[in-house]
């Protein structure tokens, strides 16, 4: 496509000259410009993209989407425009065919449980037939092949093209986990989201580099149900802040609920199981004059929600309750509350809490399965979270029977500085804790530490496939090394 088709649907110029420019690629990072591509410079929070427009150039690139003037050559295409946030989501849009508009978009937003409930959909609507794909903090997946992305939701050009792979499968739905920085940030400027849901809300990403208070989270969040057209909303009518949200969305909106019989999706008379290597929870589910039993393999609360809203985005897909039901028997999400089948005695769980709140409330759904010890693996992210170590030292120490504190993405940062940091939580609390800095021997002393009836939670990773070391991206599955560590203690013995 040449510059001047690219840009005419937006109601742009091009500058003189410059019109039979060929576009193959939009890009924000100037590493992978090459010639044929249109580079548009973005300003974040630790880097401005106008500083490299001129290594943009000295690869190949002959276009530009700019905030401000460049000091580059003759023919060099620059486009000036007040916003290149959403410039980069109309451009890209327009240059993959628009193809988000011939796809069947569901929004999934709320500070957590975005990533169990689109995996539930996703596992759903494909074994109900319907072509879906996802977008999400464990990566891109459709037709049976998964991709790992950098951010819980791409940039506005990233998403685009996904979309437009997709489309060349047969995908014909598309689940995408929405964050609040997307939405901040305009990475989902443009798009028509048909269904949107509402997990639940509370203080996180609030800093510095962020969002300066909860009210510009919250306020971030429920731009996705007033700003992008959904048709209907799903919606978690247990939150507090259920009602702001939907304050002002003008779509059709369905409650889920295990406090209100009056809810359009009623969960009730939960009960926790467990049995070897694995946990879970059934529940009745009600609507209107029906009731369903409904089993899943994720353990709390938080996960009968999570299927609720699910079951209620579904319906909205017309398919069948039972079919509904025996899927979600079968979903498994990647590195939330994951059970990893390793030795018979034992329960081992990956998950992704690494804050305070977040391991408060995985510790204390575990702790309602009566394990014979509660055991935690856990670090803190390094050259950051400073705030947030004590805290995490603070709920382990309360709630779990054994600490094993050790790495996660410890950067540039002593590990040992940090799980000091961690331990001035303890406070004067005497519960046992070892200190293993490398993740992989501390993940190895868990396995072979476990008794049986243990629980044990390996927090902080989740879905995760490497760990951060002095600027380096190492390869590191969590999953993989545990059950490596399983199969060496078996062999033993």
């Amino acid at each position: 496509m040449n510059l001047a088709d690219l840009f005419y649907p937006l109601g742009i110029s091009i500058p003189e000259g410059h019109s039979e420019l060929l576009i193959d690629s939009v890009e924000y990072d100037s590493r992978t410009c090459t010639d044929g591509a249109l580079f548009v410079c973005l300003r974040g929070a630790f880097e401005d993209g106008h500083r490299y427009a001129r290594d943009a150039y000295d690869r190949g690139c002959r276009a530009f989407v700019t905030e401000e003037p460049l000091d580059l050559p003759d023919d060099a295409a620059v486009i000036l425009t007040d916003n290149t946030r959403r410039m980069l989501a109309l451009a890209s849009s327009e240059l993959y065919g628009r193809p988000a508009e011939k796809l069947h978009l569901i929004g999934v937003t709320g500070t957590k449980g975005k990533t169990t409930t689109c995996h539930m959909i996703y596992t759903v609507l494909n074994a109900a037939g319907i072509p879906t794909g996802y977008v999400g903090s464990t990566g891109v997946m459709f037709s049976g092949v998964r991709s790992s992305t950098l951010r819980t939701t791409p940039e506005s050009s990233d998403l685009n093209l996904y979309f437009h792979k997709m489309l060349a499968a047969g995908i014909t739905t598309v689940v995408v986990e929405v964050s609040s920085q997307a939405i901040k940030n305009d990475r989902i400027y443009g798009l028509k989201f048909e269904t949107c849901v509402y997990t639940n809300i509370a203080p996180d990403h609030i800093g510095e580099h962020e969002h300066p208070t909860f009210e510009d989270y919250r306020a971030c969040k429920a731009r996705l149900f007033s700003d992008h057209e959904c048709e209907l909303i799903i919606y978690n009518a247990d939150d507090e802040n259920a009602a702001y949200m939907l304050e002002n969305a003008a779509s059709l909106a369905a409650a889920v609920s295990i406090k209100d019989e009056s809810a359009e999706y009623y969960g009730c008379n939960l009960e926790m199981w467990r049995d070897s290597g694995a946990l879970g929870v059934d529940f009745s589910m009600r609507c209107g004059d029906s009731e369903y039993h409904v089993r899943l393999k994720t353990p709390g609360d938080f996960s009968v929600y999570n299927a609720l809203l699910t079951i209620g985005v579904c319906r909205c897909y017309s398919v069948p309750f039972e079919k509904i039901i025996s899927a979600l028997a079968d979903a498994s999400p990647i590195g939330r509350f994951e059970v990893v089948d390793a030795l018979p005695y034992a329960t081992f769980i990956i998950d992704y809490a690494h804050n305070e709140r977040s391991l408060r409330e995985a510790l204390t759904v575990l702790r309602g399965y009566g394990p014979s010890r509660l055991i935690v693996l856990v670090g803190c992210v390094g050259g950051r979270t400073f705030s947030r170590r004590a805290p995490v030292g603070s709920a382990i120490s309360e709630l779990a029977d054994l600490c094993i504190l050790t790495s996660d993405d410890p950067g540039f940062e002593d590990p040992m500085e940090i799980i000091h940091d961690i331990l001035e939580g303890f406070g004067d609390r005497d519960t046992p804790f070892v200190c293993i800095p490398d993740r992989a021997e501390a993940i190895e002393y868990a396995v072979e530490e476990a008794r049986p009836g243990d629980i044990i939670l390996f927090a902080g990773k989740g879905h995760e496939t490497f760990i951060v070391i002095e600027g380096e991206n190492r390869p590191f599955s969590e999953r993989a090394l545990i059950r490596a560590a399983a199969s060496k203690l078996t062999s033993k013995a």
